[in-house]
């Protein structure tokens, strides 16, 4: 077991990778152990129905450096993420897919980058190692999420990143918001940067993204541009929407009053006419419907930091010290399932 801090955490989600695991996390472990700066790699396993958890077992049990976390079922990558932020233990922090398709060899020169004087280095895949849609759909979301945030990156969906640990330590992250953290970085002031990295192709397993997720990047899109302008003050959102529903409500009672005008002899039917109505009730549909989603979003949020942010449950740990069980303790909500005893190597 290792008693002092690292000065790399790197935090790798895992789910559904045995394919990969036997030949990709040794191969982590020699190129990391190559570089100057001492490691930690956090595994995380998102509650893998396949043998994951038994071989991220095995290779702990002969590497110390390598920690393992379980949860207790599959709650996304975001959530795996932020559970291997919240129990890494180094001042920098490097995320990394478990495929193999990030290099680990990059490592080192983003945090030799992060060291210059910024807070967080964002990978580049510029040679994307996937299908030419895959790619070509990914630059258009890149593009306009750089657009809509104003923070201008090239790749947003690379995993592959260096943060400062202060940066990211106490981020608050549910959803599918971990493409996000940028973002959430610059609204604290971080200094960002992005550089060029090799991408891999997957060799082993198989994918876990589809393209079913572009809806929910831009659902987490609208709520995240609402956090970078309105966080302290939403009730400035709310009635810009008011104001702007106000002038539809009037523009449509005009339109009857114009109509009917018009039509001196049947001038009730004219006023209430089927279009004007229909179309205020949909307009007033819609906008019922966004407050109701961003008020639960931020209801969501606030449950959440009421519980100090963590809405996942572990199951076990492997290579964590009694001090790492105490502060995950202190860390969890008090209506979380009390995790089970953990195992060490």
């Amino acid at each position: 077991m290792l008693s002092s801090a690292p000065e790399v955490s790197v935090v790798v989600p895992v789910f559904q990778e045995e394919a990969s695991i036997p030949k990709v996390i040794p191969h982590f472990v020699k190129v990391l152990s190559q570089q100057r700066r001492s490691f930690e790699l956090v595994l995380v396993n998102d509650g893998s129905r396949d043998r994951s958890g038994p071989l991220l077992d095995e290779l702990a049990a002969g590497e110390p450096r390598i920690r393992v976390i379980h949860l207790a079922r599959n709650f996304g990558q975001t959530a795996a993420m932020m559970a291997g932020f919240w129990a890494a233990r180094g001042e920098i922090v490097v995320p990394l897919d478990g495929d193999g398709q990030n290099p680990p060899e990059e490592i080192e020169r983003l945090c030799d980058k992060l060291e210059e004087g910024y807070d967080v280095v964002s990978g580049w895949r510029k040679n994307r190692k996937d299908s030419w849609l895959r790619t070509f759909v990914s630059r258009v979301a890149n593009r306009f999420i750089g657009w809509i945030t104003d923070v201008r990156l090239h790749d947003y969906g690379c995993t592959l990143k260096a943060y400062r640990a202060s940066m990211i330590r106490d981020a608050r992250l549910f959803g599918e918001m971990h493409r996000f953290i940028p973002v959430y970085a610059s609204m604290h002031g971080a200094r960002i940067c992005e550089v060029v990295v090799k991408h891999n192709p997957r060799t082993e397993g198989t994918s876990k993204y589809g393209y079913g997720r572009i809806t929910k990047v831009l659902f987490d899109l609208l709520l995240v541009r609402m956090l970078q302008r309105y966080r302290t003050k939403p009730i400035h959102f709310f009635g810009k929407i008011a104001v702007r529903a106000w002038i539809a409500t009037v523009a449509a009672l005009a339109f009857g009053v114009i109509k009917a005008f018009f039509q001196p002899d049947q001038w009730w039917t004219a006023f209430w006419g089927k279009a004007p109505l229909v179309a205020l009730m949909f307009f007033l549909l819609g906008v019922f419907a966004i407050l109701l989603g961003l008020v639960a979003e931020v209801a969501m949020r606030s449950s959440y930091e009421h519980n100090q942010g963590r809405y996942w449950d572990e199951a076990r740990r492997v290579n964590f010290d009694e001090n790492d069980e105490m502060a995950a303790a202190q860390a969890a909500p008090v209506n979380a399932r009390t995790p089970e005893p953990a195992a060490t190597a």
